[in-house]
């Protein structure tokens, strides 16, 4: 498994991702920002607002109500970032050989929902993986998306905070 890390960031518990894909920043900016891509790996579904202080509306995601959050930074096509619940979701993208590289990192309301979102982010890259690379991703709920349970189970065991609810357990 390619591991998410737990870090500190600005002083609050984090997950932080960094993938790197065979294609060009622009493509991935696209998988992150457009609705339509967005569609095909994250776990909800997103309207987004392209500015700083726009709003970001979430529904369709099977374990949580549907929300709303606040763009923070928007800076294409290289730095996104929103508000989600208490959370928030940073994501940078640079040049790399190659590709680009993509770093995420979710910063956390609690502690103690970092295995549980690792595990989460983590199906959630598999599938934009697989959608950046031939558009075949069907989503994180998807019966072809790599289970969540096992991710889970596996980060915990490494240590990572855990032990927030699990929705739908």
């Amino acid at each position: 498994m390619d591991r998410g890390t737990f870090i500190e960031h600005e002083g609050r518990p984090a997950v932080r991702f960094q993938r790197t894909y065979a294609h060009p920043v622009d493509r991935l900016w696209a998988a992150i920002t457009r609705t339509e891509d967005l569609a095909h790996w994250f776990p909800s579904k997103v309207a987004l607002e392209g500015e700083v202080g726009g709003t970001v509306s979430f529904s369709h995601d099977p374990n949580v109500d549907d929300d709303h959050g606040t763009v923070l930074a928007y800076d294409p096509p290289h730095r996104l970032a929103f508000t989600w619940g208490g959370d928030e979701l940073h994501f940078e993208l640079a040049p790399a050989a190659g590709g680009c590289t993509l770093t995420l990192i979710n910063v956390l309301e609690a502690r103690d929902t970092a295995a549980r979102n690792a595990a989460g982010w983590a199906v959630c890259l598999a599938e934009l993986g697989k959608y950046v690379a031939d558009g075949s991703a069907d989503g994180p709920h998807s019966d072809s998306a790599e289970p969540w349970r096992p991710l889970y189970e596996a980060y915990v065991a490494a240590g990572m905070p855990s032990g927030a609810p699990i929705p739908g357990a």
